[in-house]
Parts: C-alpha cells; sequence; structure tokens
C-alpha cells in the first residue's frame, strides 16, 4: 500500500496538505527530521501515517496524559492500533498494554518522557523494533522555548537502547535558536528541516486596550454573541472561574479547566468540548494541546500571555476549518505583574535551589527517597516562596541528574529520589551565568508580547518576522491592517528611509555583533542620539564616541524627532532596548537586514523638523528652528533652573542671571560637561563664577547622567 492509499483508507483524506507527503518522504527513507508547522497544519499525521507502513512500532512522546488521550482516541476511532501508557491508568491495564506491545499488536505508543525511568517498561520495549521516535511539542526539549520541561531533556539516553532508530522533532513553536537547541538536545543526525509557512491568513489578530475588569467581560460578550464558539484563555485558576461564572451567568453553554480540577473533571470538561456539547472554554493555558475541533471560531487572552510563542500558539486552535477567525488579546499594561510572578517562579536563584536540595535530602530516607510536596517543601523552608520557585528549583535538579522524580504506586503524587547524596549544596553544578541568561531570555520574551500590543505594524507580519520569516507581506485582515486608512502608517520616503539608516548605522557602530550576527549594545537611547547629533557633551568625548564614523551624521534633525524615530522604530521590530544595569539599544535581526537595504518595513512617522546651522566653526552651537537648542535636555535643564533659584534665594533674593544666565544653563543641558576645565569654556563662564558656582552645576549634571541610559 502506498502512502496515497494510506492516506486515504485510514484517514479519509484525499491530498494531503504542504509539506506533510515531504515529510513523510522523509521520514520513509530513514531520515532525522526537524519539523515546524503551524498549530492545526497537521503535524500528527506525519508520523501517525509512516507507522502504518513500517514494521515495528512508532514510540511517540508526549507532554500531556490529556494530549495522548484525544490521540489515542481518534486513532482507535480509525481502526490503527494505539495505546497510551500514562499514571491514570491502573496496574491492570499498563498489563494488558505492555501485552499488546510484546505482542506486536500496536502501532504507536504514546508516553511521557517520565516513563523511560520505569525500568520494566524499558525492558519490554528494547525487545521490540522501535521503526521511528517521534518526539510531540520539542520546544519542551530547549530551556529557551516557552514551555520548557526538564523531562524531555533526558529522551536521547535510550536511542542506543532502542537500535538508534530515525528521531523526528515535531513543534508548532520554535525561533531560530529554539530550533537549534533542539536539534543539539536531541544529536539529530544531519536531519531534514521543515519549516512551513506561520501565516494564518484566516485569522484576524486584534488587540483591545482594556482600562478594568469589567471592561473585560464586556468584550468577551460580545466576541460570544459575534463568534459562538471559542476558548478563553486566562492566566490564574481564579481568573477562568470568574470568567466562567460571569458568561455562566449570561446564559452561555460555557466549560472551565484549570489545574485546580481534579483529573476526571479536567477529562470531562476536554471531552464535553470536543464533542461541541459546549460552545465556550475557559481555562488555563494547559487546555488545548492537540484539540483538533475545526469549528473554534475565535481565540482570546483575558490577560497577556508571557511569551509571543504561547500567543501563537494557543491563537492557531481557532479556525481550523479555514473559515474566518479572530484572535483577541485584551491588554491591560498592569497585568504584566502576574506575567512577572510567574516569570520570578520560573527563575529561581543558585541560593534557593541549593536550599530545595539540602531540604531534600535531609529529608530522605535510606532509600534517599522523599515524598514531600511542594507545600510541604514550602512550609518547611520557613519563609515566604513563590512556590512556583520551589517547583522551577527541582525542575533544574532534575536536569542536573542531582534527583529524578517517580510516580508513587496508587497515589496521585510524585516522590523524589536523590542521586547524588554525597553531594553538598555548596559544590552543586549551578551556574550564575545559565540562570541568569534564561532569566534575561524569559523577560525579553514578555517585553515581546507588550511590544506586540502596542505595535501599530500588521500583527500577522510582526509575529512571523519574532519567528524568523522573513519577506513576508501585511495580512490586510488584523486590526492593524484595517485601521490603516486612517492613520499615518506607511512606508517610507526617500530621506525617511535614508535617516533610518543613518541610525540603524549609529547603533550598529556602538555595538559590537557577534559570530552569529546578533548584536552586543553597549549604549542607551539618549547616548545614541547625542552621538547622531554631534553633541560635545563630556560622556560622548570621554567614551570617544565623537571619532566614530556616524558622530554627527544627523545633525541636521531635531532630539526630539529622533527620540520619537526611535519608540516607532522599536515598535516595527528593527531595534529593541535590553535590560540590564541601565537599558541599551541594539538593533534586531530585522533591523539588521533594513540597514543593509535588504528589509521592508512601515512606520506611523513622527513629524520632523530640520535643525539651522548657526556659524560656521567647527565647533558652532547648533539650534533648531522650533525650540533654539538641538539636543537640549529639558529635564536636566528645569533641574539646574530649580538649583538657580535655590542658590538665588540663598543670597537674599538676588536676580538668578547674576549666578548664571539662561543661556548658560542652556549650554550646560546641551553639552552636559561633567569637568570644570571643559565646562570653563562655555560663555558666560569665567574664573569667580566657575569657583563658585560651577562645581553644584556639575553635580546635578553628574547625577543626570547617571539615570540617563
Amino acid at each position: 500500500m502506498d502512502i496515497h492509499s494510506t492516506l486515504k483508507q485510514y484517514f479519509s483524506f484525499d491530498v494531503f496538505r504542504s509539506p506533510q507527503e515531504e515529510i513523510i518522504q522523509g521520514i520513509l527513507s530513514q531520515r532525522d527530521m526537524m519539523v515546524i508547522m503551524p498549530t492545526g497544519g497537521g503535524k500528527s499525521l506525519c508520523y501517525q501515517l509512516p507507522a502504518l507502513m513500517q514494521d515495528g512500532v512508532t514510540l511517540v512522546f508526549s507532554p500531556l496524559i490529556s494530549l495522548m488521550k484525544d490521540q489515542v482516541d481518534t486513532l482507535k476511532a480509525r481502526g490503527i492500533p494505539a495505546a497510551a501508557l500514562n499514571s491514570s491508568l491502573g496496574a491492570q491495564e499498563q498489563d494488558a498494554i505492555h501485552r499488546e506491545l510484546t505482542e506486536g499488536k500496536l502501532k504507536l505508543i504514546y508516553i511521557a518522557p517520565e516513563r523511560i525511568r520505569n525500568q520494566y517498561f524499558m525492558e519490554l520495549l528494547s525487545k521490540v523494533k522501535v521503526s521511528l521516535i517521534a518526539i510531540d511539542e520539542a520546544h519542551c526539549l530547549s530551556q529557551w522555548g516557552h514551555d520548557f520541561r526538564p523531562e524531555y531533556m533526558h529522551i536521547p539516553r535510550v536511542f542506543p537502547m532502542l537500535g538508534n532508530p530515525p528521531v523526528a522533532a515535531f513543534t508548532a513553536t520554535a525561533t531560530p535558536e529554539v530550533k537549534l537547541d533542539i536539534q543539539k538536545s536531541l544529536q539529530l543526525r544531519n536531519p531534514v528541516e521543515f519549516i512551513s509557512g506561520f501565516a494564518r491568513a484566516n485569522i484576524s489578530f486584534q488587540v483591545d486596550q482594556v482600562d478594568s475588569e469589567l471592561d473585560k467581560y464586556g468584550k468577551i460578550d460580545k466576541l460570544v454573541q459575534q463568534w459562538k464558539t471559542g476558548i478563553v484563555y486566562c492566566a490564574t485558576r481564579k481568573s477562568v472561574e470568574n470568567v466562567f461564572m460571569n458568561l455562566q451567568d449570561r446564559g452561555y453553554s460555557v466549560v472551565s479547566y484549570h489545574g485546580g480540577l481534579d483529573e476526571k473533571s479536567r477529562s470531562f470538561a476536554q471531552e464535553q468540548f470536543m464533542r461541541k456539547k459546549f460552545d465556550v472554554a475557559v481555562a488555563t493555558n494547559a487546555f488545548g494541546m492537540g484539540i483538533d475541533r475545526s469549528d473554534i471560531r475565535f481565540v482570546a487572552h483575558f490577560e497577556m500571555p508571557g511569551s509571543i510563542e504561547a500567543l501563537y500558539q494557543e491563537a492557531g486552535r481557532a479556525g481550523r476549518d479555514g473559515d474566518e477567525s479572530v484572535y483577541k488579546l485584551l491588554f491591560n499594561y498592569a497585568d504584566k505583574r502576574v506575567q512577572e510572578f510567574f516569570l520570578e517562579g520560573s527563575n529561581p536563584g543558585k541560593m534557593l535551589i541549593t536550599q530545595v536540595y539540602e531540604l531534600l535530602k535531609d529529608s530522605s530516607d535510606e532509600k534517599n527517597e522523599v515524598h514531600l510536596s511542594i507545600d510541604e517543601i514550602r512550609e518547611l523552608l520557613g519563609k515566604r516562596v513563590n512556590p512556583m520557585a520551589i517547583g522551577t528549583a527541582i525542575s533544574a535538579l532534575a536536569k542536573k541528574r542531582n534527583i529524578e522524580r517517580f510516580d508513587v504506586p496508587g497515589q496521585r503524587k510524585r516522590g523524589t529520589r536523590i542521586l547524588t547524596p554525597r553531594v553538598l549544596g555548596y559544590s552543586l553544578d549551578l551556574s550564575d551565568k545559565e540562570l541568569e541568561e534564561k532569566k534575561r531570555r524569559d523577560e525579553k520574551k514578555l517585553k515581546a508580547v507588550i511590544d506586540f500590543a502596542y505595535t501599530s505594524s500588521c500583527r500577522q507580519q510582526w509575529i512571523l518576522r519574532y519567528f524568523g520569516e522573513a519577506g513576508s507581506s501585511a495580512c490586510g485582515n488584523c486590526d492593524s491592517c484595517k485601521n490603516r486608512t486612517v492613520s499615518t502608517f506607511r512606508a517610507g520616503t526617500d530621506d525617511e528611509a535614508l535617516i533610518v539608516k543613518k541610525l540603524l548605522s549609529g547603533i550598529a557602530r556602538m555595538s559590537d555583533q557577534l559570530d552569529d550576527g546578533s548584536w552586543v549594545p553597549s549604549f542607551g537611547r539618549n547616548k545614541i542620539i547625542q552621538c547622531l547629533l554631534g553633541s560635545r557633551a563630556q560622556p560622548i568625548l570621554s567614551f570617544g564616541l565623537d571619532k566614530l564614523s556616524t558622530y554627527g551624521i544627523l545633525s541636521d534633525e531635531k532630539k526630539k524627532y529622533l527620540e520619537n524615530l526611535f519608540r516607532e522604530l522599536e515598535r516595527e521590530g528593527l531595534i529593541q532596548t535590553v535590560e540590564g544595569e541601565f537599558p541599551m539599544v541594539s538593533l534586531t535581526s530585522h533591523g539588521s537586514r533594513v540597514m543593509f537595504g535588504k528589509g521592508d518595513y512601515s512606520l506611523n512617522w513622527p513629524a520632523r523638523e530640520t535643525a539651522v546651522l548657526i556659524g560656521s566653526r567647527p565647533n558652532s552651537f547648533l539650534v533648531n528652528a522650533s525650540d533654539n537648542s538641538q539636543g537640549l535636555d529639558e529635564g536636566l535643564l528645569k533641574k539646574m533652573k530649580d538649583k538657580r533659584a535655590q542658590l538665588a534665594r540663598a543670597r537674599g533674593g538676588a536676580p538668578s542671571y547674576t549666578i548664571f544666565p539662561n543661556k548658560v544653563l542652556e549650554r550646560l543641558a546641551t553639552d552636559k560637561p561633567t569637568d570644570v576645565e571643559i565646562a570653563k569654556q562655555i560663555p558666560g563662564i569665567g574664573e569667580v563664577k566657575a569657583r563658585k558656582f560651577l562645581p553644584t552645576f556639575l553635580k546635578i549634571v553628574k547625577e543626570h547622567l547617571i539615570f540617563e541610559d
């Protein structure tokens, strides 16, 4: 039987979606595969169909019990022998699946990564032919992904004992760096890569700025009225219950799903929604992995998610039938606090990880096992600790193979086994640099969600660029595209495009480029703008920025214009702010392409006013036609005027100009000197005033500069 007749017989399709056929041919050719396809793109079929055409069994690693159950139920309904082994099954059910496996009656078997620690199962599996190992939701392998699961890291250990069969990794959401991390973690052998387009033309991406929870309820009500069937994702269990009750009170057909419900209630909710017994599901993000209900017309986020990966994966559950659908983010900046709590829980420090390890060791029995729950560990630590951080600390220790987790027989509880009982906490292999890097990347992911919410560009195009898909055009279907006719959003004129290239070049000259093409910034926005304007401020001269080829390259422009242009470029993803001790600006990969004339973009272009050059000497003072000063720092000027007024009052109400006239303060607020001798070159500062007043004002400059970037 060939692949087309198999497709027709078991899956009732006449043709493959692109690029399913090519992926299946690659698997049948015994090649390792790296497949990135959007949610709803048909990933599962790519390993399910080859399983029917090869001798032996296909082993599928899957992260959730509900996801395995959905897949297996669907396969059985199609007459395909499949099974799932997980902790929800009793001993007799597991024994029956073991018999089917050893008797060669199964074509696919789904397991969680934790199952490989079951020695009895692995011995059984090693005695049968495994034709393919499929890794579903492979982004769980990457600690840089949005859903890292340490248990996935142990999967490659089983490859040799199974005869090193071909390995196929599948995910819907992977940035270029996550893709490389997956390939490295799985040690894929010259894999064939398939990255199909992420664009979902039938989904209208929309962001509604909301001021209150009451406003959100009104928006959800309108969504359900208009679109009827959909999923509302909430960040917390409390939000799920509140939204569920609100919709239920309005008479809608709605079901709720979150981790606080027992397994029976969660299974009921998912099964009933799949069978179209309910129109709307209100759920946390665990709901929906593998959901194949085609008539979901809308997906909404009641609060902002923690990453664009999560946003796009969940949005992709709408419109799988190809009909018109909508995704809506109800955005309130204050919701960032919830994600910051999760971010804190996902990034415990070295000290907390060490404390958890020592507590587990001290509480273990003679078998080096301990059955403490996270709540019990938290109580024993004797202080207020983010409970998520304890779970993450346990995951970090499991990843480093200091501990391993196991299912407690007959209980919905997991135990912990200490694998390195003689290793002391202070000598654990924990890298501060690695922990900080993960935190930095998680913060960057959250910032990307906020940038997405604020962008005025095509939202789908913005997402595609985030995933490294360059050259995409505007979708014409999102709220930004539909509002574009009444906005200033457009491509730039030749003059404007030249200004952008100069600005991006200035940022590049003040950054370092790594071998992978990424940029490491060294300066913040204000210093970059000062350099581009040709400022003679002391910090610019001290850093030698006046020696750069881009120094003064935009001296004809107004500071306010460049500040507004910076803001728009960041919104459109050409530049980014990197948080640290001080925020610094660097190019993105998209911005780098634009700098070299290889990328397209559109902006809400700010109003432009050019500067007028006064005088002809090299160090002439530049003033702007509208505000008479180029590079003038209004905030610093106000501080100095306040100090001048204070000094004047202390001198019995003497006129302010007797201390320094406005022209001197304006020059100080423009050049920002920190050295007395340099400041004395400003007209109006003589020896007497330099001695009596100048140190006070230079102190203000220095303090202002500390917080400027």
